[in-house]
């Protein structure tokens, strides 16, 4: 026997590129993970779901917190300065048997009623409330229109839950004497007119109210030769629901001076006017968190996609701290309000969550990813959140953002061959000549 078939030879397992090559590879370097793995991103969107979760209890405290301060402060707001207020036309009669409980009601001739409305908001704790001051001066000729002289006695009702009605005056005819509310805040008087001729009803005072104003006319009564001119010293009108539109609008150096004309109407609608709305921290800070998510999903999505795109390692832990980074905005910005007007603490909430979340990129996958992550983040953090300030734009601004942020990857990813990213790739290390 030769001395070569005498030595034992062990052979090692070959692959198919061993066998044709004749040269010795292990099996476990034929093929390594990529750095996108299902369960990478399995554990990305765990990620997610549990920062989520982090927002809705921090979004249930704001709620909380609001809700507490809204229904202490509201209180106390009305307390000095009145809620919302209804100016009721007046009311005249005179007695007759024929009348209902003896009355004949008498609707005022002409009216001619001006209107100043200020606004004049106040801040109490973490709310502002939408207080005004008003200055109402009103003009009535009350007809007697029987053909004998009457006693015609003159109501006119004081707005209720008010803060204190200042100046008030009220002047039946040329009578100049002093004439006291009643309990309920009803000023009244009576004067003999004669037939066919007509008195003259001055009324003029100052109160407050909050939220909204309005003058209603009682009962679906006919109402003729009417003028209420109103002048206000902001440009954000809004008329409340049931109320009329201006039949004359006419736009000063600091609001608005409007008219409500009407000739000869019955059932004339109610004429009103809604406070501007004023910016609340509380409801702004839950509104930024409650949609936080769609943000961050966003964000999410554009920095992964860009991370494949230039062939970037990313672990799910660099997200964990990614995911940390973009919390911290809305955490420090719901509490930097109690104490930071409402924009200084965005500006401060926000400039300190991108430092974090882009300094961290550029730590650990260099420059280029993290301008690219601080343009994302500005965008669908800074910007969207932003959007929130302006009620009615929130739901524009998402679709908007969906469409733009397709688009981008789109554009961006259109020659990347994703079954190279989400597959195996073939690592082959120096071969072991065979033995």
């Amino acid at each position: 026997m030769s001395s070569r078939s005498s030595v034992p030879r062990v052979n090692a397992p070959r692959s198919k590129q061993d066998r044709t090559s004749g040269s010795f590879v292990p099996p476990e370097f034929h093929m390594k993970s990529s750095n996108y793995s299902f369960l990478k991103l399995l554990a990305i969107g765990f990620i997610i779901v549990c920062t989520s979760v982090a927002w809705a209890l921090l979004d249930a405290a704001l709620i909380h917190r609001t809700d507490q301060a809204a229904f202490t402060l509201s209180t106390a707001v009305q307390n000095g300065w009145g809620g919302p207020l209804a100016q009721a036309h007046p009311w005249a009669w005179y007695e007759s048997p024929t009348g209902k409980d003896g009355r004949r009601t008498i609707n005022p001739d002409s009216s001619t009623v001006t209107i100043h409305l200020l606004s004049n908001p106040k801040q109490k704790g973490l709310l502002w409330f939408r207080t005004y001051d008003i200055d109402f001066a009103g003009v009535y000729e009350i007809a007697n229109p029987t053909p004998i002289e009457q006693m015609i006695y003159v109501s006119f009702q004081l707005p209720h839950n008010t803060g204190g009605c200042y100046d008030v005056s009220f002047a039946l005819g040329d009578r100049t004497d002093i004439v006291n509310p009643t309990g309920n805040g009803i000023l009244s008087d009576a004067i003999i007119v004669p037939a066919g001729k007509s008195q003259t009803l001055k009324v003029a005072f100052k109160t407050r109210g909050l939220d909204q104003w309005s003058y209603d006319f009682q009962n679906g009564n006919r109402v003729r030769n009417f003028v209420l001119t109103m002048s206000t010293d902001f440009r954000e009108i809004n008329f409340p629901a049931g109320t009329g539109s201006p039949t004359k609008e006419t736009q000063t150096e600091t609001g608005w001076q409007l008219e409500w004309r009407y000739p000869d109407v019955i059932g004339a609608q109610a004429i009103g006017m809604s406070m501007p709305d004023v910016l609340n921290p509380g409801p702004v800070a839950e509104r930024v968190t409650f949609y936080a998510p769609v943000s961050l999903l966003f964000f999410a999505t554009v920095l992964l996609v860009l991370a494949m795109a230039q062939n970037q390692p990313f672990h799910p832990m660099n997200f964990f701290f990614i995911a940390a980074g973009f919390f911290s905005f809305h955490l420090l910005f719901a509490y930097l309000v109690d104490v930071l007007p409402l924009h200084a603490s965005f500006l401060i909430a926000a400039g300190v969550s991108l430092l974090l979340v882009s300094g961290y990129i550029y730590a650990f996958a260099g420059r280029t990813l993290s301008l690219w992550a601080v343009s994302a983040q500005f965008a669908y953090m800074v910007l969207f959140s932003y959007s929130f300030f302006i009620d009615g734009y929130s739901g524009l601004t998402i679709a908007i953002g969906s469409v733009l942020t397709l688009a981008f990857l789109m554009a961006t990813t259109a020659k990347i061959d994703w079954s190279k990213r989400f597959g195996r790739s073939v690592v082959t290390p120096p071969a072991i000549p065979a033995q």
